[in-house]
């Protein structure tokens, strides 16, 4: 019955994600469909509380309750100009989370093995009587399933440790505590071609052997992996590089559903990895990126000397960005990171509602990387209650911009840059960009004259129909706003 009950919750469990996948697509249903994933997680993790096999109930309740506070604390505090670091952080525990199941499984391999006189499975019934959970399943498997299980476990155990430095280290670059710059060791490729190679050999002495130090080197080579493949990318590529690591946790999460035969957990591992991978190559696309390299950690610098860039950044105040706007019959808004740190959602959004009620037509231009993590702006957008039809892929807008009498660039740089279309030197050449130069004016909102988080200088800021709207871009709104009633 208990079993019964499990493998039931569970296909409820796995619908309820593929929904809350489903409605993460559109805006409008993405609050469901995050009720849809809360649902199905506390139903997973109450079925498998109480399913076959479970022991250490109290402590498992413990632990659940301390994990859940700890995640609501950092929840409540986090800011959304950190939520790339909070999600690059949380796919590193799922990472240590596979590695450390698969050394469990590697010594609970073991100790059901030493019950046999032999050292060898399936056990008699006689040998087995007493044993549950993982440990029964464990005690009917033959040899051939037991190679089985070692591939499985550690192909949990090497996905895990690469996902977890490799998140470690894009943690590092997203808040700023690592370098965001491409960086090798001396050898580049040729280092983690070997560490991989390392892998596959340790992972044949594992399987003839059963020992653990293959494991552990195999371990350490992975962790270097991991470390290496994200120091090697750029910080104009980390929205790509949060997805993909996404993806890995995934496939880590499935490689240690099979490892315990838990048939839910291979089906959210699945899910995960594949929604990640295939957001990866949308988002790989849009960068005119080849998603093989982004795999191998093989892009984000640079070819050769980048192109001199030549003229002035001429600064205006409140006053001329006003008059502008009340002139202006269409105007497009590309939001990016910098807005999200001044938190100034709130003030673009009054200033979209203040030119719409004067007639003006008011669009907002999205780059799929737009900020930091895939989706950023749109949810930003959202939080300020900017109408859903008013806010326009790249795809969509990118023609309109010669048309347009103002385009208003807030906290934003590589996603504007010409030299992507100009500069085959440059680290973004290729990347296709929002065409807003095309517009009849620009007016861009920044801090200073820094080249921002990527260090690319960007040859918008000192063309002719740009001007720069220096200042924190919640304090600049504000002084917009008190001049356009």
């Amino acid at each position: 019955m208990e079993f019964g009950f499990t493998t039931a919750a569970y296909v409820v469990a796995a619908v309820l994600f593929i929904l809350s996948l489903g409605g993460l697509s559109g805006q409008e249903s993405a609050k469901r469909a995050v009720w849809y994933g809360i649902v199905g997680m506390g139903l997973a993790v109450f079925a498998t509380l109480i399913g076959p096999g479970a022991g250490l109930w109290w402590l498992s309740v413990i632990l659940i309750a301390a994990g859940g506070m700890i995640g609501y604390q950092l929840a409540s505090k986090v800011e959304m100009t950190q939520m790339p670091e909070l999600v690059a952080g949380m796919h590193a525990l799922v990472g240590l989370a596979a590695v450390f199941v698969g050394y469990n499984a590697h010594f609970e391999l073991g100790n059901v093995m030493s019950m046999s006189p032999d050292g060898t499975l399936p056990l008699s019934k006689e040998l087995a009587v007493g044993l549950d959970g993982f440990a029964a399943l464990l005690a009917k498997k033959e040899g051939v399933e037991i190679n089985i299980l070692r591939v499985e476990a550690s192909l949990g155990i090497w996905i895990g440790a690469v996902t977890f430095t490799g998140s470690v280290i894009a943690y590092g670059k997203l808040s700023g505590k690592v370098t965001s710059n491409a960086t090798k060791l001396p050898g580049g490729h040729l280092l983690n071609a070997t560490a991989a190679a390392v892998s596959v050999l340790c992972l044949i002495w594992y399987l003839s052997s059963g020992a653990i130090l293959p494991l552990v080197i195999l371990t350490i080579a992975a962790l270097f992996i991991g470390y290496h493949l994200i120091m090697g990318i750029g910080g104009a590529d980390m929205p790509v590089v949060v997805s993909m690591l996404n993806s890995y946790s995934g496939w880590a999460a499935a490689a240690i559903g099979f490892s315990l035969g838990n048939d839910l957990l291979i089906v959210v591992g699945a899910l995960v990895g594949s929604s990640g991978a295939i957001l990866s190559y949308i988002m790989c696309k849009a960068m005119n990126r080849s998603f093989v390299s982004v795999i191998l950690g093989g892009f984000g610098g640079t070819a050769g000397p980048q192109m001199e860039v030549e003229g002035e950044q001429i600064a205006i105040d409140a006053e001329g960005v006003a008059t502008s706007l009340e002139e202006a019959d269409s105007v497009i808004i590309i939001p990016g990171y910098g807005m999200a740190v001044a938190q100034a959602q709130q003030n673009v959004a009054e200033l979209t509602r203040r030119l719409r009620a004067k007639g003006k037509e008011v669009r907002f231009a999205i780059h799929p990387v737009a900020g930091r993590l895939p989706g950023h702006m749109n949810v930003l957008l959202a939080e300020a209650k900017v109408p859903y039809d008013i806010v326009m892929e790249m795809d969509e807008i990118n023609d309109d911009f010669p048309t347009t009498d103002v385009a208003i660039v807030i906290g934003s740089n590589d996603i504007v840059n010409p030299a992507a279309q100009d500069d085959p030197n440059s680290p973004i050449a290729g990347m296709p960009v929002l065409e807003c130069w095309k517009a009849k004016q620009v007016f861009v909102s920044k801090r200073g004259q820094g080249t921002g988080y990527s260090g690319i200088e960007n040859p918008l800021f000192f063309k002719e129909n740009t001007r720069m709207f220096y200042g924190d871009a919640k304090q600049s709104l504000d002084s917009l706003l008190n001049l356009i009633s």
